[in-house]
């Protein structure tokens, strides 16, 4: 079945930064849009960023200008680095994964944690 690995949260100061990773596997991953969300203690899950296999990329406005999203379709990876990190931007960051022409990401990873202190 298809996984998703997500790695490189941690703990950082605010204005530090962070790069996560996203390893897929059993996904047509060339065939796939990419995206990071996020889960804050007591709120719903948002959109972060996302990259199709073309590299059209959406961010969310809170995000732009801070995080850069990318992939490497020969190691089955999207990244995302985040600079300037402020306590807000605390929660558990997920990978997620849809086909080109779906609207829902069907496949999500377990997630990791960015927490980030003032």
């Amino acid at each position: 079945q298809v996984q998703l690995v997500e790695s490189g949260g941690g703990l950082v100061q605010a204005g530090g930064s962070l790069r996560l990773s996203c390893a897929a596997s059993r996904l047509p991953f060339t065939d796939s849009v990419m995206g990071w969300f996020r889960q804050a203690p007591g709120k719903e899950r948002e959109f972060v960023a996302s990259i199709s296999w073309y590299l059209k990329i959406d961010y969310a406005e809170s995000v732009k200008g801070r995080f850069t999203i990318s992939r490497d379709n020969a190691k089955d990876s999207v990244y995302l680095e985040m600079n300037n990190l402020s306590p807000g931007d605390t929660a558990v960051y997920y990978c997620a994964a849809r086909g080109s022409g779906r609207s829902r990401y069907k496949y999500w990873g377990q997630g990791t944690q960015v927490t980030v202190s003032s």
